[in-house]
């Protein structure tokens, strides 16, 4: 089946043709400084041409409590993910236009929304519910979602393979490092654990967001600042992280900024790698060991030098880094000897959300 995935954000809509059975691309491309989605979407007809599109996935950032699978779009269910708004107002306004302006589009064929925080489904109460009062849990909805979903089930499906295993036998602490970053424990196939919340702020350290905090913070900034809280909320999603730090949001540059002797970009670097290795810890302790650490997304595959800081300081569980195959962004990159494996596994999102979107359109359970 031919799928076209969108990923429809604010300012640029991300499209590709897939054949969902291999994963080949039958077409791909990204349309910029996008001001109207529906003019972005005649724009991706005609650059398709004639190529064949029999189903459309579209990747939606929040589902809530009510998606926690691939879901087959009508009204009812655009309507729901617009109450879900709220809870992430930077992607789903951009998310629903996308899929608005592509059923006026594609109007006669099917369309599947495959949600970023469905896969932490299985995450225990205990895990996912914070200590806060029990209206705002009944009420509002507060509790720990998680994201990048789509890519810890591609990602982890990938390591078992590649270790010779089935995943569910297996535990894995996976980490995501892109501009945006989070971790999750899966155990056994099962997210058990994530490290963003209720929205894609809270965890690591990411390009332009601080991750976790002391909420206090918003409040004695506005205070002392004479600015409101939702200003300096902005802040932490916008102005933070990296960009906070040392001023650039690209690890690349941080990392070229750091090597040269510069010292906000070496705290920059050392403030990531460090977040990065509590995480670690807290997921193996609540796994009860792992068999694997795996690094994805584009941080995670291309930065050999992350990944060294970060394995550096796990000789608590016995990581031996491979130094030669950590520089080659090998699949494996720690020694015979070491006690727990290090992985660098490519996410393929779209793949993924091709594979669901089809196995929706078919009937077959995702």
């Amino acid at each position: 089946m031919a799928v076209l995935v969108l990923n429809s954000g604010s300012s640029s809509v991300k499209y590709q043709l897939i054949d969902a059975t291999d994963g080949r691309r039958l077409a791909r491309g990204l349309i910029e400084e996008v001001v109207d989605h529906e003019y972005a979407l005649a724009d991706v007809i005609e650059k398709l041409g004639d190529a064949p599109v029999e189903a459309v996935g579209h990747r939606v950032v929040h589902g809530g409590e009510r998606f926690v699978a691939p879901t087959l779009i009508d009204d009812a269910v655009v309507d729901a993910i617009e109450s879900l708004v709220p809870l992430a107002p930077l992607h789903n306004p951009a998310n629903l236009a996308g899929i608005r302006a592509a059923r006026r589009a594609w109007p006669d064929l099917p369309h599947v929304a495959v949600f970023d925080t469905a896969f932490h489904r299985t995450v225990p109460a205990h895990a996912y519910r914070y200590a806060v009062p029990s209206g705002w849990f009944d009420d509002y909805g507060v509790r720990r979602y998680g994201f990048h979903g789509t890519s810890y089930d591609y990602v982890s499906a990938r390591a078992a393979d590649a270790l010779g295993r089935p995943r569910d036998e297996l535990d894995l602490v996976v980490a995501h490092l892109g501009n945006g970053a989070s971790m999750a424990a899966i155990d056994h196939g099962r997210c058990v654990e994530t490290s963003m919340g209720l929205t894609p702020l809270e965890g690591l350290v990411m390009g332009t967001r601080t991750g976790d905090i002391d909420p206090a913070v918003i409040g004695h900034v506005a205070r002392a600042s004479g600015r409101s809280e939702a200003d300096v909320s902005a802040d932490l999603v916008r102005r933070s992280g990296l960009v906070g730090l040392c001023g650039d949001s690209d690890m690349r540059t941080v990392t070229e900024r750091a090597r040269s002797g510069d010292a906000d970009a070496e705290l920059a670097l050392d403030v990531f790698c460090h977040r990065i290795v509590k995480y670690v810890g807290a997921y193996v302790a609540v796994l009860g060991g792992c068999d694997a650490l795996v690094f994805t997304a584009g941080i995670g595959e291309h930065s050999a030098e992350v990944r060294r800081r970060v394995c550096e300081r796990l000789g608590a569980f016995g990581v031996e880094l491979d130094v030669s195959a950590n520089e080659q962004h090998e699949p494996v990159i720690t020694t015979p000897a070491s006690d727990m494996t290090v992985m660098v596994v490519p996410t393929d999102e779209e793949h993924a959300i091709a594979e669901q979107t089809a196995r929706v359109v078919e009937g077959a359970p995702s």
